[in-house]
C-alpha cells in the first residue's frame, strides 16, 4: 500500500510548470490569485498542512507557529532570504526551514549594474524625456552622467552575490573594494582584484558607489544609518539590491534630498513599501524589488522547493535545511 501524498500549501501563484509538477507529486492547495495571504489564512494553512510554502512576503513569526497544528514538519521556502520565518521557534517545534539558495546569483548581480547604470547614466531621466515627447535633440551638456569606469566601488557582504558583483564591475573598469563579516582567501581577492576593508565606516567614507550584498540579521538593521551615511562622499551612489531594513531609510531620504549624496538605486525598501519621498527626487531609481524576476530564476527556484519536499518525504535531510546557527 503506498503511503497517502503529502498535503502541500502554496502561499503564492508560482510558474505554471512548477504547480503543476507539484500538483503531480503532492496533494497541493494551490493560490487562485496572487495576493499575499491573510495572517488568518496563513495559521489556517499552517494547522492542515504537511508542507507550507511561503515566499518573502509572508511572516511566519513565533505567534504564527505557536498555532501550527502537529501535521506541519517543513516549511519550504521559496526564495534563499528566511529573515521573515522565525527559523529558532520553528525547530523547537520540530518543523524543519528549508530555502532556494544560490539560483538567484547571477539575475541580482545583474541588476546591481543596471542600478549603478541607470543612476550614474541618468537612464530614467532620459527615458522620462523620451515618453513625455519632450526631447529637442541632442545637447552637449544635456542629460551629463558620469563615466562608471576608474569609481571605486565599495561592497558590503561579499557572499556569492557580492563576488558575481565583482566581476561584473571589474569587466566594466571599477576598482573593487569590499567588507565582510570575514575577509575572503587571498586567492580569491586576487582573482576578483578586490581589497578588502576591515573597518566598514573607513571604507564608505572612500568610495564612489556602494552595493549593499548583505542578508538582513540582528546585525546588519539599519547597518547604513545616519551616522555612517554621513561619511559617504557627497558624490556617492548608494545601490541596495538585497533587503530594505539594512539602510535606515528615512535617514537615506533625507540626505538624498538634501544633496548630500548623489544618488541611489533601491531594488528593497523597509516594509517592502516604498518612500514616497524617494519617488518624487530624480536622483533616485526604484525598482519593485525585481531583482530575482527572471523567468529562468524563478523556475529554479520552484525546482529547488520541490526537490526539499521531495527529499523529506524521502525520509531524508532536505538539501537546502536552514539552521539558526546558519544566520
Amino acid at each position: 500500500m503506498s503511503k497517502p501524498r503529502l498535503s502541500v500549501v502554496v502561499t503564492r501563484r508560482l510558474p505554471e510548470q512548477v504547480e503543476a509538477r507539484m500538483g503531480e507529486l503532492f496533494d497541493v492547495t494551490l493560490r487562485d490569485s496572487d495576493s499575499p495571504m491573510t495572517r488568518t489564512q496563513l495559521a489556517d494553512a499552517m494547522k492542515h498542512a504537511d508542507i507550507l510554502v511561503p515566499t518573502i512576503t509572508d511572516v511566519i513569526d513565533a505567534g504564527l507557529i505557536a498555532q501550527a497544528g502537529e501535521r506541519l514538519k517543513l516549511i519550504a521556502n521559496y526564495g534563499a532570504g528566511v529573515d521573515h520565518i522565525d527559523v529558532a521557534t520553528a525547530r523547537q517545534r520540530g518543523i524543519l526551514v528549508s530555502n532556494t539558495p544560490g539560483v538567484l546569483t547571477d539575475d541580482t548581480a545583474d541588476m546591481v549594474m543596471a542600478l549603478i547604470l541607470a543612476v550614474t547614466r541618468r537612464i530614467p531621466e532620459g527615458l522620462a524625456i523620451m515618453q513625455k515627447g519632450d526631447w529637442e535633440g541632442w545637447s552637449p551638456r544635456g542629460l551629463l552622467g558620469g563615466r562608471v569606469g576608474g569609481r571605486r566601488l565599495g561592497i558590503i557582504g561579499m557572499g556569492h552575490i557580492g563576488q558575481a558583483v565583482a566581476k561584473r564591475a571589474a569587466a566594466f573598469g571599477m576598482q573593487v573594494h569590499y567588507h565582510n563579516r570575514r575577509r575572503l582567501h587571498a586567492g580569491v581577492e586576487d582573482a576578483l582584484g578586490a581589497r578588502y576593508w576591515e573597518s566598514l565606516d573607513q571604507m564608505v567614507a572612500r568610495m564612489d558607489v556602494i552595493s549593499i550584498n548583505c542578508p538582513s540579521t540582528p546585525s546588519t538593521f539599519h547597518l547604513l544609518n545616519a551616522r555612517r551615511l554621513k561619511l559617504l562622499k557627497p558624490d556617492a551612489v548608494v545601490v541596495n539590491t538585497a533587503r530594505g531594513d539594512v539602510i535606515d531609510e528615512n535617514a537615506l531620504t533625507r540626505m538624498l534630498r538634501a544633496g548630500e549624496i548623489a544618488g541611489a538605486g533601491l531594488d528593497v525598501y523597509e516594509g517592502d513599501v516604498s518612500n514616497p519621498r524617494l519617488r518624487e527626487l530624480d536622483n533616485v531609481v526604484l525598482l519593485p524589488h525585481m531583482g530575482s524576476a527572471t523567468r529562468e530564476g524563478r523556475m529554479e527556484m520552484g525546482e529547488k522547493v520541490i526537490i526539499n519536499i521531495k527529499t523529506f518525504d524521502d525520509g531524508h535531510r532536505p538539501p537546502d535545511l536552514v539552521i539558526p546557527s546558519m544566520l
